[in-house]
């Protein structure tokens, strides 16, 4: 029997957590609901959660601390929730790891259909096909092996986000290649994604903190267009 798949939800109204989980038991998921984020942290390992609805306003702790705290130690994927709908918020929170952001108030039924799809698209990243040969790209200082999801940078491990390593590895495998932002969320993300565009800037942006390039490559911006991993001659 396939074990049931773990959702950690995470919210200070008590009657919308208890919704959520709710709608999710009716979907054959394992729900697991707490109020604040001292509790979210401490009952984290103990759960063992396949992903994380987060409310952004908590008390004490809030979503974003949250956030920041589990992606030290963790990729398990993050829906964001919140009251908030400016920009500004939603990019701070996908720039903190999360996999995807929804606006209160939500339809419940979206949020579920969401949840797959960000657990279709973590899995399908996160456990390649045993039929699938290698898949490494090599330039100087950067190795990404979507094989065994690894970048080694300047000969040391470097952790990254499935997301981000797929990311990574898309670009470095067609160099020179010019992608519209449209083209690397249907990659990379899916035709079913529910993000927006800004989504890549997001990633782009985490990438460029973590590898900085050398003079033989870098991943460079094409104004008006994209994005392309640049190979210097």
């Amino acid at each position: 029997m396939t074990n049931k798949q773990k959702i950690l939800v995470v919210d200070d109204d008590r009657n919308i957590a208890d919704l959520i989980c709710l709608y999710l038991t009716k979907e054959c998921f394992e729900t697991k609901a707490v109020y604040d984020g001292e509790e979210a942290l401490k009952c984290f390992d103990a759960f063992s959660p396949d992903l994380v609805i987060l409310d952004l306003m908590l008390p004490g702790i809030d979503g974003y601390q949250v956030c920041r705290q589990l992606r030290a130690s963790s990729n398990v994927p993050v829906i964001m929730l919140s009251a908030k709908g400016e920009v500004f918020d939603k990019v701070l929170g996908l720039e903190l790891g999360a996999d995807d952001y929804m606006i209160k108030p939500f339809d419940n039924k979206e949020l579920v259909a969401r949840v797959k799809a960000v657990l279709r698209r973590y899995e399908t990243g996160s456990a390649p096909r045993e039929e699938e040969n290698l898949k490494v790209v090599r330039y100087d200082d950067l190795e990404v092996n979507l094989s065994n999801y690894s970048v080694t940078y300047k000969g040391r491990h470097l952790e990254m986000p499935p997301k981000e390593l797929e990311l990574l590895y898309f670009f470095a495998s067609s160099p020179n290649q010019v992608f519209t932002r449209e083209q690397l969320l249907d990659n990379i993300w899916g035709y079913d994604y529910a993000g927006d565009t800004r989504t890549v800037d997001v990633h782009v942006k985490r990438l460029r903190e973590k590898v900085h390039g050398t003079d033989t490559w870098n991943i460079g911006t094409v104004w008006g267009v994209g994005y392309k991993f640049e190979v210097l001659s």
